[in-house]
């Protein structure tokens, strides 16, 4: 199978629960971390916090849109949150790992996407984990201004 891989990962200067709980809100953190103009919207299906929830996600990557349904499950919660869209081939977690006892994290954003066959697949193999690297450090820095505004402050009253 044709596929690509790519990780971004970075430190946060926040505990793992507190941005944990900003991926896994997805009514309103996770929504307000995401780089636009990539994602151009996100809409909540079902659920809306952690494992259970289902969000349409709709990108546009340099002029080529995309729509994802994704189903979002936490194989260890509070640490590791999965979205995926089985359809379309695209797996993407988000891991958080404690440093500095606790009072930051390590954050890691992985996707793993089926390609193309033949040629367009190859094209895919060598643009894509640029782009993508480009756009989760694009997210990392906004969890890091979500965080430092107090923001999720709000989110969690």
């Amino acid at each position: 199978m044709n596929q690509y891989e790519v990780s971004v990962s970075r430190v946060i200067d926040a505990p793992p629960e507190v941005v944990y709980a900003i991926f896994a809100d997805y009514h309103h953190s996770h929504n307000a971390i995401l780089p636009k103009p990539y994602f151009t919207k996100m809409t909540v299906e079902k659920g809306g916090t952690g494992a259970g929830t289902e969000i349409t996600v709709h990108m546009n990557v340099m002029g080529a849109k995309a729509t994802y349904h994704m189903v979002v499950t936490e194989p260890e919660p509070g640490r590791v949150l999965q979205e995926e869209d089985k359809e379309a081939g695209v797996l993407t977690t988000f891991t958080v790992d404690p440093v500095n006892n606790g009072q930051a994290s390590k954050v890691t954003l992985h996707t793993r996407a089926r390609t193309a066959p033949g040629v367009r697949g190859f094209i895919e193999k060598l643009i894509t984990p640029t782009i993508s690297r480009k756009i989760y450090n694009e997210e990392l820095n906004l969890v890091g201004k979500y965080v430092a505004s107090g923001e999720m402050a709000n989110d969690f009253q």
